[in-house]
């Protein structure tokens, strides 16, 4: 009976202009609605997703061996250390003399400083093909701090000869995926690294764990299994009980027409690899890459057999020294390395503002510079002499960095980076710039010497003669970073610039002393107040951010106490200032001729005002403010 009556007043109410658009608009949203669902449901079912979600019952079994393999880089990633490859990442390792994409599977050599990349026709690295199995799932990172790139395969076995695309598993299969355990899958690590200490080595480690009840099999395709790059020709040398293959070749023309001649050694691996059930497998293959100067390709019959000659002989020999050594020392020679020459750096610690890299950003690019970066410093062939020479230019900086800081300089700092080539540019462009900079001596020694320019830069700290000075700019410190490891004298020195409670940026320093200790002084900007003496206590020293009027260094650190002493009677400044009042008279307001609009648009009202009530109480034909009795109206 309710529901007749709400029906027969339905026309009424739709007779209403506001009730039928209200319904038009309800109409509309639940037709969008069910587009964006439908279209949600096409994306969850298209091809986007990866194989192992497509595949039969236990298709989750990779992705939960791919979870706990990776757990462990979680808190790289939350520190910095690890960076997942994805767009904008390109998966580069190098060692300043060879550069090698383990993405495309491609080889660059840089020869000398300003010269083009070498390019051969070869490829660097061996690609395993799994030969019976029916899902996957992989991941793969940059480890910054060890210089190398990992990737993780969880592999999911079926009947030998099968593929991603293969029917349903045969029983003891089946039996496999229902379990849901890891003990299901196959486990596939590989590190890619550029010898950071060797410059002509580069290697491919392979890690296999088969805990499943079948025998794992890959297909190994690259120069050491494959068939011959066209521009090279390969031998199989023995020597003793070791054997290796021997490729020459040459490059691409450069622009220029001129050829490189290559030579390239690498470790003999099998066409197939095979793992029993229940165990492991632990593989390093090895290459060894020596390139010639450029030669002119009509002098190339002539001479080209005896420069040939040379780099084989070069080749072989440091093939065997690597082939005496145990491969896991190699590698942790290397992570050793790495890790020593990656200790100074910047810290993001809080960003305020959209022009600041952020520290994703400041970490990949110190990668980036340093794998692109030679470091002779690190050669085990390095005489004593020559090593004195380079320890006493890497502790003169000179005058580096003069100029202002890089920290906004965004074609230095880029978020995105496309390719490798690209990344060889930006090397090349970071070198050019510390070179205008005063960092002539730094750029000189290689990756440590350019990394402590790249610190120097970013934060605006300059040597001089006699201090270090800070000299950045008063109104960006507003960003909370730190510089670490800048070297001065036989300590390291790290500068934060922090914020306390109330936000007011503070500079924060501590030593780390290396060495026979020396004693070092700082103070603020202008020296108003006596140095103070910086020590290696954990607790470090704090500094008050003071402005100058003229603009002067917030900071000098100098092992020269008299030196600081006099810098107060030599700077001739106007007024000191604190950061907030400095802000304060660079921030004054709204400007004056707002003000002036707001006082004019004021007076003209209340002048408004003032003559209305004027006509109506004191104009023509205006009635008398007060009445008296005689009045007839009252």
């Amino acid at each position: 009976m309710w529901l007749q009556q709400r029906l027969k007043g339905l026309p009424g109410l739709l007779s209403s202009s506001w009730a039928r658009r209200l319904l038009c608009l309800l109409g509309l949203l639940l037709l969008l609605l069910w587009f964006a669902s439908s279209g949600a449901r096409r994306a969850a079912g298209g091809l986007h997703l990866p194989s192992w979600a497509r595949s039969e019952p236990g298709a989750a079994e990779p992705s939960a061996c791919l979870e706990a393999a990776t757990r462990a880089w979680r808190g790289l990633r939350d520190r910095g250390e690890a960076v997942p490859l994805g767009p904008g990442v390109p998966a580069l390792v190098a060692n300043g003399f060879l550069a090698l994409d383990a993405a495309n599977n491609r080889l660059w050599v840089t020869p000398g400083e300003r010269e083009p990349a070498v390019t051969p026709d070869f490829v660097p690295f061996v690609q395993l093909r799994p030969l019976n199995v029916v899902a996957e799932a992989g991941e793969a990172v940059l480890l910054l701090r060890e210089g190398l790139l990992r990737r993780v395969r969880c592999l999911q076995l079926g009947t030998p000869g099968s593929g991603p695309a293969a029917g349903v598993p045969g029983p003891a299969s089946a039996s496999g995926l229902s379990t849901g355990s890891g003990r299901d899958c196959v486990l596939l690590q590989e590190d890619f690294l550029a010898h950071r200490g060797r410059p002509h080595v580069y290697l491919q480690r392979i890690q296999l764990n088969n805990p499943t009840e079948r025998v794992a099999a890959f297909q190994t395709v690259g120069p050491t299994s494959g068939p011959v790059p066209k521009s090279f020709t390969s031998t199989l040398e023995k020597v003793g009980d070791h054997q290796f293959l021997l490729y020459s070749g040459r490059s691409t023309p450069l622009p220029s027409g001129l050829v490189h001649l290559v030579v390239v050694t690498s470790k003999k691996l099998v066409n197939r690899l095979q793992v029993a059930p229940k165990t492991q497998m632990d593989e390093t293959v090895l290459w060894v890459v020596h390139v010639s100067a450029p030669i002119h390709p009509q002098v190339l019959k002539s001479k080209g057999t005896k420069e040939l000659k040379a780099l084989q002989d070069l080749a072989r020999k440091e093939m065997l020294e690597l082939l005496e050594m145990p491969a896991s020392e190699l590698l942790q020679d290397h992570q050793y390395l790495w890790a020593q020459l990656f200790s100074p750096g910047v810290e993001m610690k809080r960003i305020t503002d959209a022009h600041t890299p952020s520290g994703l950003t400041v970490n990949l690019t110190l990668y980036y510079m340093l794998s692109c970066s030679p470091a002779p410093l690190l050669s085990p062939s390095l005489s004593h002499r020559e090593r004195d020479q380079m320890e006493a230019t890497l502790n003169y900086e000179d005058h580096c960095f003069s100029g202002h800081a890089t920290m906004h300089a965004e074609n230095l700092w880029p978020g995105q980076l496309s390719s490798v080539q690209q990344i060889l540019q930006l090397a090349d462009l970071w070198k050019l710039t510390l070179q205008k900079r005063g960092c002539k001596g730094l750029v000189k020694v290689g990756a440590p010497g350019i990394l402590q320019g790249m610190v120097l830069s970013f934060g605006g700290l300059q040597f001089t003669e006699n201090h270090l000075q800070f000299q950045a700019d008063p109104e960006v410190l507003h960003n909370s970073y730190a510089l670490h490891g800048i070297r001065y004298k036989n300590d390291h020195i790290s500068l934060a610039v922090l914020a306390d409670a109330e936000g007011k940026p503070y500079l924060h320093v501590s030593l780390e002393s290396r060495g026979q200790p020396v004693k070092i002084y700082a103070c603020e900007a202008g020296c108003l107040h006596d140095p103070v003496e910086l020590t290696s206590e954990p607790g470090g020293h704090t500094f008050s951010v003071m402005v100058t009027q003229p603009i002067t260094p917030l900071l000098y650190i100098s092992t020269d106490l008299t030196h600081l002493q006099d810098l107060r009677h030599t700077l001739h400044l106007k007024a000191i200032l604190a950061h907030d009042e400095h802000m304060a008279q660079q921030d004054p307001g709204l400007p004056f001729l707002f003000w002036f609009s707001v006082a004019s648009l004021i007076t003209l009202f209340h002048l408004f005002l003032f003559k209305l009530i004027y006509n109506e109480y004191c104009g023509p034909g205006a009635k008398p403010l007060f009445r008296s009795k005689e009045d007839p109206s009252v």
